[in-house]
């Protein structure tokens, strides 16, 4: 059973604050097996924590988190940023076509970009996986029903942190039941169902100074980009 986090941002993402250095300083001080890097329709940095991830070791999942017109979608396994604003189903064909997987995070969390609101079930049912549980929560209820979905679709379920902020990896992770320690088993384990997921709520000081932080650093770098 490895323990991975598959959800996490670096300063590449608009609105994370650390660098790739720090997060896996992170994943490899809690006891971590593998961390996937998802910044926000980026990819350098992650495909950099692979490559360095074996130092601190831990596996690492190249990845991003793409803003696909109808909401986020997570890509592992892949090392070719997907454009952002393509449809739902040329991002998931464009993931699949780079031999990756199609990760749907916080799937009933509008305010979130969660895909759900535009998106038929159909849709949402042909994703790889699901994330079923996001530390950042308010109440629950959309975690739940993230989960009541999968289970009522037999759809995989994964858990992430969502952690822009180096101390956050590893508040939610997902155990992936493979004796492989490799990219490939992790994800084709992952599709197969064999994870369960284990999270704990991001506390709400921590997901304040988290979203104010991120509103700062994308102004500072949209004002930086008119410059």
């Amino acid at each position: 059973m490895l323990s991975v986090e598959l959800h996490a941002h670096s300063s590449l993402s608009y609105d994370g604050r650390d660098s790739i250095e720090l997060l896996l300083e992170q994943a490899a001080a809690i006891g971590l097996d593998a961390l996937a890097v998802t910044d926000h329709d980026e990819i350098d940095a992650s495909r950099r924590a692979a490559e360095l991830a074996p130092e601190y070791g831990l596996i690492g999942i190249p990845a991003m988190e793409i803003s696909s017109a109808a909401g986020h979608v997570l890509g592992f396994g892949i090392t070719e940023r997907v454009p952002a604003e393509l449809s739902y189903e040329e991002t998931v064909s464009r993931v699949r076509s780079q031999g990756g997987i199609a990760v749907v995070p916080h799937p009933f969390q509008s305010a979130r970009h969660g895909v759900a609101a535009e998106i038929t079930t159909t849709q949402l049912s042909s994703a790889d996986a699901i994330e079923v549980y996001n530390s950042r929560l308010l109440t629950g209820r959309a975690n739940r029903k993230a989960k009541e979905f999968a289970q009522d679709h037999s759809i995989a379920m994964t858990a992430g942190s969502d952690a822009h902020i180096s101390e956050m990896v590893g508040q939610a992770i997902t155990e992936v039941a493979t004796e492989h320690q490799s990219v490939d088993a992790i994800l084709n384990a992952i599709v197969a169902g064999e994870t369960s997921v284990v999270g704990t709520k991001t506390p709400w000081r921590v997901s304040f100074k988290q979203f104010g932080g991120g509103v700062k650093r994308r102004i500072v770098r949209t004002l930086s980009e008119l410059v």
